[in-house]
């Protein structure tokens, strides 16, 4: 999301290719389904938005069947993708300089600082700004670690992490506590353990997104036979994840041994349902039997292969149709240009939901309404804006922030 106009391809562009519509998404050597991806994530993450997690049957609804948890954990995985693309090109193990990371921190400061105001708007978002701030800043500590490096430490992260959130959780208050905001600062501590540990999109588990990403940005992902790939790959994951739950909570037995404390956001509710709709970032730790479930959100080792699984798969598919298309390409268009202004359109659709709910928006029967709304504009909006060569409003601030921390860390020539 942050900057991601700026790095899902790079190299030069000329001021008639700026100029043209579609032409900084369009050019050779750009990575168009990276932004395709990003795009879907986007509409994805409207949805579960929006759209109520139960219909007026009770039944769980399809934008909460589809996405929820995998819009997010999508997001988080091309996050790694941008970092790697922004600093140290694609392909290529290449070693990285001082100034490099201080881009990315600045870059993940104006992040923070945005997700801290939005935050305090009545969206009823949980906002992920300021986590995914945290991310891209953690996320540069490992960008010197070569691309085998980086898997597996995620694949081990994803699997581990968790492990040690239940530890470390198991002596916190529940979470996951409101979005963090310019109002948190006055409780340095709660704002602290909600970033990291028992918030709606915990840092300490996250991270092993990132990393995955971060791998994935190194390889040739223009390759067609890469795409297939990853689609195999992430179909396989992500199946294989949810079976293993299954036997887990099925047969093993482990549903009939998890407990629900009083404290926890999800008490009170039917827990099959919860197991679907989501456990807003972390499970109980009454049971290490909880780290079975693979519901979205719940930030269980099992939750994050499935949402891995389900990232690597659609950004090869994305990949795949964009290289497949050739010429035609600019079909994509639409989404691709929502998809490299994520940060931009994210922060107007959080507004655009506090204004809805001042005005006593959504319902039930407005909701439909207000998604294609939300969308409709997002998408006319990005698509627009090409018109202008420019990066997103956003985007174009994290750029200069960051081109000039990279600046200030390059040393000074002889006579200058």
């Amino acid at each position: 999301m942050v900057g991601a106009g700026a790095v899902a391809g790079r190299g030069a562009l000329n001021d008639s290719t700026a100029r043209a519509p579609g032409g900084r998404l369009l050019r050779p050597g750009r990575l168009v389904g990276v932004d395709v991806a990003r795009g879907i994530a986007l509409i994805a993450m409207m949805s579960v938005h929006i759209v109520a997690s139960l219909d007026a049957g009770g039944d769980v609804s399809w934008a909460y069947r589809l996405f929820a948890g995998r819009a997010s954990g999508l997001f988080a995985v091309l996050a790694g993708v941008s970092l790697v693309l922004s600093t140290t090109g694609r392909g290529h193990d290449q070693p990285l300089a001082l100034g490099a990371r201080r881009g990315v921190l600045a870059r993940a400061g104006w992040v923070a600082l945005i997700g801290m105001v939005v935050g305090v708007l009545p969206s009823g978002v949980a906002v992920i700004l300021v986590n995914y701030a945290v991310l891209f800043a953690v996320g540069a500590l490992f960008l010197g670690l070569p691309t085998r490096a980086l898997l597996v430490l995620g694949a081990g992260w994803l699997t581990l992490a968790p492990v040690v959130g239940h530890l470390v959780r198991s002596a916190l208050p529940p979470g996951p506590g409101p979005s963090p905001s310019l109002f948190s600062l006055a409780h340095p501590a709660e704002l602290f353990n909600g970033v990291l540990f028992n918030g709606y999109y915990p840092v300490l588990q996250w991270t092993g997104y990132v990393l995955v990403g971060m791998a994935l940005g190194r390889l040739p992902l223009h390759r067609p036979r890469l795409a297939v790939r990853l689609v195999v790959a992430g179909v396989l994951l992500a199946v294989g994840a949810k079976l293993i739950s299954a036997v887990l909570l099925g047969p093993a037995g482990g549903l009939e041994r998890l407990t629900v404390p009083p404290t926890s956001p999800i008490a009170g509710r039917d827990l099959q349902s919860a197991l679907v709709t989501g456990l807003y970032g972390t499970t109980p730790t009454t049971s290490w039997w909880w780290l079975a479930v693979s519901a979205p959100h719940s930030g269980t080792p099992l939750d994050l292969l499935h949402t891995t699984g389900t990232s690597l798969a659609v950004i090869g598919a994305c990949v795949l149709a964009a290289a497949m298309l050739g010429r035609y390409r600019f079909l994509l268009l639409p989404v691709a240009a929502a998809g490299s202004m994520p940060l931009t359109l994210y922060t107007l659709h959080v507004v655009g939901l506090a204004v809805a709910a001042g005005l006593g928006l959504p319902s039930a029967e407005s909701s439909a309404t207000l998604l294609w709304v939300n969308v409709g504009l997002a998408v006319a909006l990005a698509t627009a804006w090409q018109l202008t060569g420019r990066r997103g409003p956003l985007e174009d601030v994290a750029a200069q922030l960051s081109a000039a921390a990279r600046r200030s860390a390059a040393p000074e020539q002889p006579g200058a």
